[in-house]
């Protein structure tokens, strides 16, 4: 590095053999391959018919795609859609003061990262059928993951929304209206979605002020944001029962 500087030359944008990029990322060939294949990791700057090089951008990736699937427990095709979405999204700007603002909101929203719950165990605490358990695991509705001895392990931040189900459950509602947690899904969806426009709004609008401030604004409006959510529901409800008849 010294040397190139000394020269005037820019440092190497691709560093890494594929050997470097497993030391580093503690991930295998035959995954990295995998994940280049799969479309969630960008080709290496090729050499030779048997040579790549890769740079930083390669390791942040295969960093975030193990941190992804390990303490987030999302499967493969759910991180290539969140990868997608960041990069259609966001120019390089908005996402360097994004990962910014993260750096200071990591603590106080990540609950329980990597903790863990056994789903037969909690199945049995709430009164459901593990089938139903299963079945949300199967949606992404929560994350899981299956040990070499069949066991499915759920986690822990996503509890929450198995007990939710719980007692949709106990209100009898699943069989009144022949709910399954695939209805779940809808909620899912529109949640999804707001969270893009609201990301969005984020990155086009705060990065004018500092990282850490931005930080503070979020983490005290969410509260009155999750508010503002429950009161126009409420009131959509109202309007709708209203209007008819």
């Amino acid at each position: 590095m010294g040397e190139l500087a000394v020269a005037g030359l820019a440092p190497d944008p691709h560093p890494y053999r594929m050997k470097d990029l497993c030391e580093l990322s503690g991930l295998g060939r035959q995954a990295i391959h995998f994940y280049i294949q799969q479309g969630l990791l960008p080709q290496g700057h090729k050499t030779g018919r048997n040579m790549a090089w890769y740079g930083e951008e390669h390791l942040e990736r295969l960093k975030l795609i193990k941190r992804l699937q390990h303490e987030r427990f999302l499967p493969l095709k759910a991180i290539k859609a969140v990868l997608d979405d960041q990069q259609s999204a966001f120019s390089e700007t908005q996402r360097g003061f994004l990962i910014g603002v993260k750096q200071h909101l990591a603590a106080g929203l990540d609950d329980a990262p990597g903790l863990t719950v056994d789903a037969q165990e909690l199945a049995a605490r709430l009164g459901l059928e593990r089938a139903d358990v299963e079945r949300m695991v199967e949606l992404e509705l929560v994350g899981g993951r299956t040990d070499d001895e069949g066991g499915l392990a759920i986690r822990q931040e996503d509890v929450w929304l198995v007990e939710a189900w719980a007692e949709v459950k106990r209100l009898g509602l699943t069989e009144a209206l022949a709910l399954t947690p695939a209805d779940l899904r809808m909620y899912d969806e529109v949640v999804t979605e707001l969270l893009t426009r609201e990301t969005q709004l984020l990155a086009s609008r705060l990065p004018a002020i500092p990282e850490a401030r931005a930080a503070e604004l979020i983490e005290k409006v969410l509260p009155v944001v999750h508010s503002i959510l429950t009161g126009m529901h409420h009131a959509k409800i109202r309007n709708f029962l209203a209007s008819i008849g």
